[in-house]
């Protein structure tokens, strides 16, 4: 379903490189596989597609159908990856103007991924008199965005249906230990659903942490997890005819050459939060011991506009990923014009679609003929099962480079470093001691 596109990155790579990166694949995907390595722990997510709770699918199926039923507005509460892969899912198979075209299911609203009270208050005015539900998603329940949005809004609905109504609005997806999030759904009465104890939050968009909202926004998920379960199968191969270690081997071998920067590039805005996903996917499992390969991303053609330039002639420490969707959603054909005082009447006949991929392929010519290695991944549309299929792909691919590189794909203990000065700044019992240290540096 998913084609690998090299011819534009090994001449940037010396074979010994190549062919000791080709070496250590099988390696590291018979570990991952097995569930041996660093952080084996937190490789659920490898077997998930075959193995996930159908009970628990069915009920989000039936909850996602009564959130529709009876709310006009659905507030997600999450951050990192309790809200990237939902918001990916939805605006790649839908539309990134999902709330103002698709009318026949709520609107759906991410809070809790930042601590800005414009961008809650903002939320809060849409809402305004309407029927609304919170998904609020967090394995503990206490890392500090998402609480703090999830107070404000669990008031906001006392407020407006009385406490007993509201808790029946209310759905946590967080861990199964009784503990934050889940003592208080059970203290509360909140339907939960659960984020799997082997499964990190970068990893879980095909769990319930993404599969909630995605399914209250009508995409089918029945037909994300086919594809999902199609990528467990197609990708079990164990050679370098397998997608997913092609494009392992391809960008370990650039990063041992130099390249430490992956710009992904996309030219449909459809895939702008896949992106984002994929940032935080590979730069918090990769970005390790002061080393990995640093995630970027640019939507095309509009940021050849801006970052064009620097793509072309800056530092050749960079290489590109072009995300190619083939047979994009919908047409539009171009008309002649009698004036043509814009000389675009050479263009007439022509689909929107093809002129982007003209351009894309002389986008990419350029950049190569500047020193930028290029790998295309060719997705063939923006369907569900698509997307299942891609998520599916990215994570084996991950796992994979992960271990070639040497490091554990599956932690993130750098993340802890400014939660601790944070509290402490914050005044958080238990923190006085940094806070000391902290209040002379600021």
């Amino acid at each position: 379903m998913i084609k690998v596109v090299l011819d534009n990155m090994k001449d940037f790579v010396s074979k010994q490189d190549f062919d000791a990166v080709n070496a250590a694949i099988p390696t590291a995907h018979e570990i991952l596989a097995a569930k041996t390595g660093a952080g084996a722990d937190f490789t659920g997510w490898y077997d998930w597609p075959e193995r996930f709770d159908k009970d628990e699918f069915a009920r989000i199926k039936a909850a996602a159908k009564k959130i529709q039923s009876e709310s006009k507005v659905l507030v997600v509460v999450g951050i990192g990856g309790s809200y990237l892969g939902a918001r990916a899912a939805i605006e790649f198979v839908t539309s990134p103007n999902y709330n103002l075209i698709h009318k026949d299911t709520p609107e759906i609203y991410f809070a809790g991924n930042n601590m800005s009270a414009d961008q809650l208050n903002e939320i809060i005015s849409i809402i305004g008199d309407r029927d609304f539900s919170v998904n609020v998603i967090s394995k503990s329940g206490t890392t500090i965005e998402p609480a703090l949005a999830f107070r404000v809004l669990k008031k906001l609905l006392i407020a407006k249906y009385g406490e007993k109504q509201a808790n029946a609005r209310i759905y946590a997806t967080t861990g199964k230990k009784d503990k934050g999030l889940r003592h208080l759904a059970n203290v509360y009465g909140y339907e939960t659903f659960n984020v799997p104890d082997d499964i990190g939050g970068r990893f879980s968009v095909l769990t319930a942490v993404g599969l909630l909202p995605i399914a209250v926004a009508g995409v089918d998920i029945d037909a994300m997890m086919n594809g999902a379960a199609i990528a467990m199968k197609e990708l079990s191969v164990r050679s370098m005819d397998n997608a997913a270690w092609q494009y392992a081997a391809a960008r370990q071998a650039l990063q041992r050459s130099g390249k430490v920067t992956e710009i992904m590039a996309a030219y449909e805005p459809r895939y702008h939060y896949v992106s984002e996903w994929w940032k935080q996917l590979y730069g918090e499992s990769e970005g390790k011991q002061q080393g990995g390969i640093f995630p970027a991303s640019v939507d095309l053609s509009s940021d050849l506009h801006s970052m064009g330039q620097y793509i072309q002639e800056g530092r050749r420490n960079i290489f590109e990923t072009v995300m190619d969707i083939e047979n994009t959603a919908s047409e539009l054909k171009i008309s002649e014009d009698p004036d043509n005082i814009d000389e675009l009447n050479f263009a007439a006949g022509m689909s929107m679609n093809y002129i982007n991929h003209q351009a894309m392929a002389g986008v990419v010519i350029a950049h190569v003929d500047g020193g930028v290695p290029n790998i295309k991944i060719k997705l063939p549309d923006n369907s569900a099962k698509t997307f299942g299929y891609l998520v599916y792909f990215f994570e084996l691919a991950c796992g994979i480079s992960g271990y070639v590189q040497g490091i554990n794909p599956f932690d993130q203990p750098g993340v802890e470093a400014y939660k601790k000065n944070m509290f402490a700044l914050l005044g958080k019992p238990g923190y006085e001691e940094i806070r000391e240290k902290l209040l002379g540096r600021i």
